[in-house]
């Protein structure tokens, strides 16, 4: 499977990104569990199957651009609110990025270890390593590349990244990610309860990390990512439940922006996993 990654790595985005478009466009209709998941949950944020149909496209190009981001040549990127980042890391105590699962999740790492690891140390990133032995060894060749290091989805990764933020660097995670049992709390997304992952709220409580959103917007005919930067409406409250809730409404603002390029097949309402980790106390 390496090798395959490596073949497509070759191609340009703009070939890439119609062979993912035709293959989302595949799961969407021959899946139709993916394809009810996809429909009730672009239904519960509001949003008619029309609003969001390129959705299904954005889906497969994801999977497509994959190669090309692990393995080829670092794609072109525009900077959009870099100042935010700029201040964050002239503060020096440390940054906490938070992604949900909206465009090009993976550059946005890429895109701050090229420019800032060299000044800032390595970005540390939340990684679930998959079930499949063959993706699980291409993930641990594209993972191990210059100013970038993984953590696991266990006490020991969290460990790890707060020990990152202490040193003044920054760590990323997906909010929007179901966490295993006892990692999290049920809180609202787009109305219906989630069970919401509580780690981005409460490494910011224990560093006092900087917190910025970050989501990486795909851009038309393979010109490459727009990495695009914010802050949270109102700074994270010191009540735990209420700063989960806050984190949730920043990843829904967030995926407001683009609705056409958010993963609505993602099992965002599932049942948490059961794992022998407790949670963080």
């Amino acid at each position: 499977m390496s090798a395959l990654f490596r073949f497509f790595s070759r191609w340009p985005l703009w070939l890439l990104h119609p062979l993912g478009a035709a293959l989302g466009w595949a799961v969407f209709a021959l899946s139709p569990t993916y394809r009810r998941r996809f429909l009730a949950n672009s239904a519960l944020a509001g949003y008619s199957f029309a609003q969001v149909r390129s959705a299904v496209a954005h889906a497969g190009r994801m999977v497509a651009e994959l190669p090309r981001l692990w393995f080829g040549v670092p794609p072109p990127l525009i900077w959009e609110g870099a100042e935010l980042l700029d201040a964050a890391c002239a503060r020096g105590r440390g940054i906490v990025f938070l992604t949900p699962h909206l465009g090009c999740f993976e550059v946005t790492a890429q895109g701050f270890a090229d420019r800032y690891a060299p000044d800032h140390g390595p970005l540390v990133v939340l990684y679930r390593p998959p079930r499949h032995s063959a993706m699980a060894k291409v993930l641990e060749g594209a993972r191990e590349r210059p100013g970038l290091e993984t953590a696991p989805t266990t006490l020991s990764g969290v460990r790890q990244m707060i020990k990152a933020l202490r040193a003044g660097r920054a760590v990323g995670l997906l909010p929007d990610q179901v966490p295993p049992e006892g990692m999290g709390q049920w809180a609202p997304f787009f109305g219906q309860a989630a069970y919401t992952m509580t780690l981005g709220a409460r490494l910011a409580a224990q560093t006092g990390a900087t917190v910025l959103l970050v989501w990486g917007e795909r851009l038309p005919w393979g010109r490459g990512f727009c990495l695009r930067f914010s802050e949270l409406e109102q700074p994270l409250s010191d009540n735990q439940e209420l700063a989960v809730m806050q984190i949730n409404q920043g990843m829904e603002r967030l995926i407001r922006e683009c609705p056409q390029q958010y993963l609505w097949g993602y099992g965002r309402y599932k049942q948490p996993r059961r794992d022998p980790v407790k949670e963080l106390g």
